[in-house]
């Protein structure tokens, strides 16, 4: 594939990074780090529904996935609580189910996030009864819940019809969950719900499916911009520390594992680039290809890139204070939720 990114994308994203480092989302984290779980930042939740962000993928921005694979980079380099990905992949589903609450989740009036079944332990079961649907089990881990006003539940009925329903948080049970990630609030929802015919809509076919790819891809692409953090402080670091009297970036050893970390991350962004143009296409076979190669391959390459710059960092990558232990922990949850690299090599054998 031959494939760069255009003018326009470099633009976005370098105003994205410019953005982010002025309002660092590690610097509004770090106080209440000891408190609880992550909240999206609102001045963070203003600025990518002003930039219509949000409605990314709708047919008025005209938007495709690699312009929101760039933003989702940058945001996972910075170690944002915004789920850019979520809320634009929203938006698109709503449009293609033509939902009243579109024009409230892209201009970020509602701040509405899908869930979905889970892949390693499924129990969200959604069944039709007449004009009746009834929903009942626990999704997937999500990200930004507490800070959601609707959910868009979108499943798989016993009879293979995809459906779409947005309800609102009130109408559920979220259970916050204790992982790693201190930079993101990751939680499940209980649905028990009985819903008549206006307040669901059939999607179609494939959606299930679709967001699913989506969901993982941007879940890798989110692990690569915290790589390539890594890498940017690992450099800095190795051309700062000295041993021996001599900075340690000049050590045969060192400059190894530097050249190992910058080319794990440049092949990682040329899979996932192939993945969001995959996305953006009708041929669902090689969609699952490029998804599942992309995140297969990414998973394993941050995690290692992770490990890699820690060792390099030494005493102080694992101290509190350092970022490093941020970036490791937001790249090992996301190397574990929708998809392992197991999974995805799975998929990628029998595609």
């Amino acid at each position: 594939m031959d494939f760069a990114l255009s003018e326009e994308q470099t633009a976005l994203a370098d105003a994205e990074q410019g953005w982010l480092v002025k309002n660092d989302p590690l610097l509004y984290r770090r106080p209440t780090i000891d408190d609880g779980q992550a909240r999206i930042s609102p001045k963070a939740l203003a600025h990518v529904a002003e930039s219509g962000l949000l409605g990314l993928l709708t047919a008025e921005m005209g938007g495709c996935h690699v312009d929101l694979l760039v933003l989702c980079e940058e945001h996972g380099r910075a170690g944002s609580a915004v789920p850019v990905a979520e809320l634009a992949t929203t938006c698109e589903i709503l449009e293609r189910i033509d939902h009243h609450e579109l024009s409230e989740a892209a201009s970020g009036e509602t701040l509405t996030l899908p869930v979905l079944d889970s892949l390693t332990s499924p129990s969200l079961s959604a069944q039709i009864d007449g004009t009746r649907l009834r929903l009942r089990g626990t999704t997937a881990p999500a990200t930004g819940l507490p800070d959601a006003a609707q959910l868009l539940v979108v499943a798989t009925t016993q009879d293979d019809v995809d459906v779409a329903v947005v309800v609102p948080v009130e109408s559920t049970s979220i259970r916050a969950l204790d992982t790693l990630d201190l930079t993101r609030a990751w939680s499940v929802v209980d649905i028990d719900l009985d819903l008549d015919a206006t307040a669901w809509s059939p999607a179609p076919a494939g959606t299930v499916a679709r967001l699913r790819d989506q969901l993982a891809t941007y879940r890798a692409v989110d692990a690569l911009g915290a790589a390539a953090r890594l890498l940017d402080q690992t450099v800095d670091y190795a051309g700062q520390r000295t041993q021996f009297d001599r900075v340690i970036g000049s050590f045969q050893a060192i400059k190894h594992h530097c050249a190992d970390m910058a080319l794990a991350v440049e092949a990682s962004r040329a899979a996932l680039w192939a993945a969001a143009v995959s996305l953006d296409g009708s041929d669902t076979q090689a969609r699952t290809r490029a998804v599942a190669a992309g995140a297969a391959f990414a998973g394993e390459a941050t995690r290692t890139i992770a490990q890699t710059a820690l060792q390099v960092h030494g005493g102080i990558g694992f101290t509190w204070e350092h970022d490093v232990h941020l970036f490791l922990r937001r790249i090992k949850v996301d190397e574990l939720l929708d998809g392992s690299v197991s999974h995805h090599r799975r998929r990628l054998v029998s595609a």
